[in-house]
């Protein structure tokens, strides 16, 4: 807007009203004379807002990360899940999860903890996953004393009785009926292309526990588990809305010296090992056709995963690989479009925009400290899946093709913009706060991971992209299988130029 807009032109030379002598075409961009200079509030210092940690004498880390609000997410995660059963019967980590907040040597019931908790308008909650086992409580900040010494408590101090580890045999067995029913069969698939890439190993170990070893696991054998892995220099105490000096206080109050109910004596070595990918194929023959049924529906679909091997979290080349998987998105066909929802990503354009007969198309990247899987995950009819392989096989090999400017951007914008809005959540900033202390003893903030997303080029994405295509693939197949080509057909097609399937040639049609 000029002067002349805000009719400064009808005022002669020098009538502006309290401002002495201006002339008649002022630049906005240029201070006013006789207005005093602007004092603007200054950010506070970025140490308040950066992640602190503190390592007790037991070797329990202590990280915290203040937040404005009158409540915090307090929680222990701890260096422990599917991936350590080897030696133990698999499902441990599964049972630990479900029998979190039980009766403890303070708490006679899980009611009475959550009635503790709603003391102080808390909730809690427990999840496992291949590597981590992870506590969490979010209540008001004036409750932390409360709060640490739950945490503690149902951490080192678990009645597990009888009855509670007989409730929780009884949930595992319907939470696995159920799994095997949804109409949705992405945990299944996930579970699959793990087992695949990984077979037998580490992060390729069943994350859900086999039917066969509900009967089997007791206190005895979780007792045993704990006194290996529930160990202090395995755990991180992790809170967001609170004082760094106050967490340390309650944790050498709570978690300093405390004997765990499984005693101090050494269970058996902790599994150190390093996660082996070898690829290779898991096929579930199974009839889709009765799996959604109703008013409307949803076909049947036979669904397939293929997956490389990508990087550790702990890799530089992870950064590359998280734009990569941002670039291929996808989702379902039926995904509502609009701003941020991915709609330009290249297994819309290239996928579902082009074969409308295909239901779902989607890139993953499963990351951990070792190791990482970069998949994709495709849908169809049983008629067309030899069609929907070869597509995906085709994608993979076009992603060591050209890489626009502008896809590259849109997908690294994107990136950090899911990365910054996820941040704004308390409970994500405790999981991210835990993780990474949990694994690098340090966090990094997201202003640098943004810098180091904005710093990915072209030739980034084509060299990761090259060296995970010498990889074999996992492939985790499931559904009416009959026209799924072989693996040595998807192995030839990702190692050829165009990334097409090797044509077959029948007699009889």
């Amino acid at each position: 807007v000029t002067a002349a807009g805000l009719g400064a032109d009808k005022l002669p030379e020098g009538e502006g009203v309290g401002l002495g002598r201006v002339p008649r075409h002022v630049s906005l961009t240029c201070p006013l004379p006789g207005v005093p200079k602007a004092v603007f509030a200054a950010a506070e210092s970025r140490e308040r807002f950066e992640t602190r940690v503190t390592v007790l004498e037991n070797g329990l880390r202590v990280a915290s990360q203040n937040k404005f609000g009158q409540f915090c997410t307090v929680g222990i995660l701890v260096n422990s899940g599917s991936r350590h059963e080897a030696k133990y019967l698999s499902g441990i980590s599964h049972f630990l999860e479900k029998l979190a907040f039980s009766s403890t040597a303070q708490f006679g019931s899980k009611d009475e903890i959550l009635l503790t908790l709603e003391k102080h308008g808390g909730i809690c909650d427990c999840q496992a996953s291949r590597d981590t086992i992870m506590y969490a409580v979010s209540a008001d900040a004036r409750g932390l004393d409360t709060v640490v010494n739950l945490l503690a408590d149902v951490t080192l101090q678990p009645r597990l009785s009888d009855e509670e580890i007989e409730m929780t045999r009884m949930a595992i067995r319907f939470e696995l009926e159920d799994l095997n029913m949804r109409p949705d069969p992405e945990p299944l698939l996930t579970e699959m292309i793990h087992a695949a890439a990984f077979r037998d190993n580490t992060v390729g170990l069943n994350r859900f526990c086999p039917v066969e070893n509900t009967d089997k696991i007791n206190r005895d054998v979780l007792h045993s588990y704990l006194s290996s892995y529930y160990t202090p220099d395995r755990m991180v105490l992790a809170g967001v809305g609170i004082e760094h000096e106050h967490l340390v206080e309650c944790a050498r109050k709570y978690l300093l010296g405390v004997e765990p109910v499984w005693g101090s004596g050494q269970g058996r070595a902790v599994d150190r090992s390093v996660a082996q990918y070898t690829g290779g194929i898991i096929k579930v023959e199974k009839d889709m056709s009765d799996v959604s049924l109703g008013p409307t529906p949803i076909p049947e679909l036979t669904h397939i995963m293929i997956g490389l091997e990508s990087c550790s979290f702990l890799e530089d080349d992870f950064i590359p690989f998280a734009v990569l998987n941002m670039m291929m998105g996808g989702g379902g066909s039926f995904s509502a479009g609009g701003p941020g929802k991915g709609m330009f990503t290249r297994l819309y354009l290239n996928v579902l925009n082009r074969h409308h007969w295909m239901y779902n198309a989607t890139s993953y990247h499963h990351s951990y400290e070792d190791t990482g899987l970069l998949c994709i995950h495709a849908s169809a009819d049983p008629k067309q899946v030899r069609e929907m392989v070869e597509i995906i096989t085709r994608e993979f090999i076009l992603m060591a093709g050209a890489v626009g400017e502008v896809e590259l951007e849109r997908a690294k914008t994107q990136l950090k913009s899911m990365l910054m809005m996820n941040l704004e959540s308390r409970p994500v900033i405790f999981e991210d706060v835990g993780r990474q202390v949990l694994a690098t003893n340090t966090r990094k903030l997201p202003h640098e991971l943004c810098a180091l997303i904005s710093q990915v080029k072209p030739t980034d994405i084509k060299r990761v992209v090259t060296k995970m295509l010498h990889k074999k693939p996992a492939v985790a197949a499931l559904g009416d299988l009959t026209d799924l080509p072989t693996y040595e057909h998807i192995q030839a097609a990702l190692s050829s130029k165009d990334g097409r399937l090797p044509r077959l040639y029948r007699l009889f049609r």
